[in-house]
């Protein structure tokens, strides 16, 4: 049995299909390759894959959000698991594209609950959320139990709808699930709308950056390799449909997990690590902050670090380094 991957193309979807396929198992690779960023740095993800696993891994140039293209797409092959890591991402780019956003993130995640629950043997279904969701919660650090109904962004409110209607096919229909809420991202193979890309390559080339809220802004950057490690425990270990309340309140086969670092760090400290790694001083533009975005973000992750053990290793000092080297090496600068 495979496991199928949406958005494999992506950041997180193609880290993911390489640590499946490093531990032996078999991966159906979905994406649409948007042009919402780099189609170019997808397709070299894709490349990276296939050239490493070319056995094991399928790629399937498919909308996930077209869900008769999805079907055909996927006719004849057995699917065991999914993780469903493809989504219109960006939270500022919901206030240029909100129908895309509508179509990727909710229509498609229906698509993919739809595929889900025909198939004869649906394990488990681990699928992406974000710390958006948390809007504007002044509380610290976040916890999977505080309210998320006042969104700040379009994006995050179609994130928490992707939970509720996922909250209603466990209950329906049985389908065992977990929702992850990621907290900021970076890393090797990152993508170039997130603020490590944006920093260092303007950086690099001698750009300013703009650095909003004035500075007074906090984030829990989480290396790849923990989201990683943190999405193959949940796929591991499906929640059961004992009728006993789960992380996130749902008694269905149903959970939701706060996925990050548990570091809140201050912008200006990305800054720094950048300047000390690349031997450059960075020109920095402040400015107020913009429609959609929150100040600080903190995870909460006692759920899953008790139930599964998750515990995360890498700190900014490491990773980011990491991920520098990796920028310098693929855009030869």
């Amino acid at each position: 049995m495979a496991t199928l991957i949406t958005g494999a193309a992506g950041f997180v979807g193609h880290a993911t299909s390489a640590a499946l396929l490093a531990r032996g198992e078999t991966v159906i690779g979905l994406d649409r390759l948007s042009s919402y960023y780099s189609v170019a740095l997808k397709r070299d993800r894709v490349s990276d894959l296939t050239a490493r696993f070319k056995d094991a891994f399928t790629f399937l140039e498919v909308d996930f959000a077209d869900f008769k293209a999805l079907g055909e797409a996927l006719g004849g092959h057995r699917i065991g698991k999914v993780v469903h890591m493809g989504a219109q991402a960006g939270v500022r780019y919901s206030l240029e594209d909100p129908h895309a956003y509508v179509q990727s993130n909710l229509v498609g995640h229906l698509n993919v609950l739809e595929l889900c629950r025909r198939l004869p043997m649906c394990e488990h279904l681990v699928y992406a959320s974000s710390s958006s969701v948390y809007g504007g919660n002044t509380k610290l650090p976040f916890s999977v139990s505080d309210r998320t109904d006042h969104p700040v962004s379009l994006y995050a409110a179609t994130k928490r709808a992707d939970e509720l209607i996922s909250e209603s096919y466990a209950h329906l229909y049985r389908l065992p699930q977990t929702g992850l809420r990621f907290f900021t991202v970076y890393g090797p193979w990152g993508r170039p709308d997130m603020t490590p890309w944006i920093f260092t390559e303007s950086i690099l080339r001698g750009k300013p950056i703009s650095v909003f809220n004035n500075g007074e802004i906090s984030r829990d950057f989480t290396y790849i390799d923990d989201i990683v490690d943190g999405v193959l425990r949940c796929l591991d270990h499906p929640p059961p449909d004992d009728g006993k309340a789960k992380a996130g309140g749902s008694r269905g086969p149903h959970r939701i997990y706060n996925l990050g670092n548990s570091r809140s760090e201050p912008l200006m400290r990305l800054v720094e690590i950048i300047e000390s790694e690349t031997g450059r001083k960075a020109t920095v533009e402040m400015k107020p902050m913009q429609p959609g975005d929150v100040k600080d973000t903190f995870a909460d992750i006692s759920e899953i670090t008790l139930e599964l053990g998750y515990r995360p290793a890498t700190t900014l000092e490491v990773g980011l380094p990491r991920f520098i080297e990796w920028f310098r090496r693929y855009q030869k600068v």
